[in-house]
């Protein structure tokens, strides 16, 4: 693998849940890349897909959810396909995943050191002793104080955030490539959330992990993330650097979504909001699926369904920007 190429590759990805009723689909043709040390963000409103796409690169879709197209590589390595322990096995060693409640990723009956020594023997040829060593320093990188006695506690025995320190931890135990942090801090308090944002930054950049930070709160993305993909019904909406998606977003949806963050230098009495709510997976609607929302909808859009298209330094699935482009033409 080149320098240059991506550690994670998502192309054409489909997940389908059959029913009685039919076959619902609930990710459409997701596609995107992460390169080793970036930290792409996938923000949308509840129902997005956002978790859903985490679970299925990690292999932990629920039954009776499936991949049903596309693929998922990892170092160019297709991994989508693969039998349960050797996913399991990547799992651990290749892949890290952080969880929205640190309580259930962590297991009362165990110390915090018998959790994160397991970890690391399961994943890397150490001895015990090396193990607990390596756990310590982990405990020592996340900011937990006295980290030497604290090895040996319960996960009862630490506040929620230190909890969620323990997790990240765990993630890195065997020092994976690819981080999957699914709402890493919507559970801690606004000043814990900093602190942990800023602690997974600084230990992935350390550890020269790439990162898919999912969650629906903007001003994470605004702080942590190198790109953004927006998500809306099972699609991408729009994808590039965060910066531009943030200042001169391109889709309907993420202007609205801009439009909901308080702006400081700015005297507002409202913020601004999108109007109806996220479509069910059985009511999906034809052509561009925000069309009933949206505030400059055509009548292209409740027929046809746009793609990905370049929109100045980002990409949109909206007619909107081809309008515009032919305009410009």
């Amino acid at each position: 693998m080149t320098a240059a190429a991506p550690l994670l590759e998502v192309k054409n990805l489909r997940v389908e849940f059959p029913t009685r009723h039919g076959t619902l689909l609930a990710l459409d043709d997701i596609s995107f890349a992460i390169s080793p040390g970036e930290v792409l963000g996938v923000v949308g409103e509840s129902g997005a897909g956002k978790s859903l796409t985490g679970a299925a690169i990690i292999g932990l879709l629920e039954p009776p959810g499936r991949i049903a197209a596309g693929e998922v590589r990892l170092e160019g390595r297709r991994i989508d396909n693969l039998p349960h322990e050797q996913m399991r096995t990547i799992r651990g060693r290749k892949i890290g995943a952080i969880f929205q409640d640190p309580l259930t990723s962590l297991n009362p009956l165990y110390t915090i050191g018998r959790q994160l020594t397991e970890t690391i023997q399961t994943h890397l040829p150490v001895g015990g002793e090396e193990a607990r060593q390596r756990a310590i320093r982990l405990l020592q990188e996340t900011g937990i104080p006295a980290a030497e006695q604290r090895i040996d506690q319960y996960p009862h025995q630490f506040s929620g955030g230190m909890r969620q320190r323990v997790v990240i931890a765990l993630a890195l135990a065997a020092e994976p490539k690819l981080i999957v942090a699914d709402e890493p801090t919507t559970a801690l308090d606004v000043s814990i959330q900093a602190q942990i944002i800023a602690l997974l930054k600084r230990l992935c950049k350390e550890h020269g992990a790439a990162v898919m930070l999912v969650t629906h709160d903007m001003g994470v993305i605004a702080e942590t993330c190198d790109r953004v993909a927006v998500m809306y019904a099972g699609r991408i909406a729009e994808i590039g650097p965060v910066h531009e998606v943030i200042n001169r977003p391109a889709h309907p949806y993420t202007v609205g979504l801009m439009g909901s963050i308080p702006a400081m230098d700015e005297d507002r009495e409202r913020l601004a909001q999108i109007e109806g709510a996220m479509p069910r997976l059985t009511a999906i609607p034809r052509g561009c699926a925000f069309n009933p929302r949206c505030p400059r909808v055509m009548e292209r859009c409740r027929s046809q369904r746009p793609e990905l298209m370049p929109a100045g330094a980002t990409r949109a699935a909206c007619w909107l920007v081809s309008e515009t482009r032919q305009a410009a033409a």
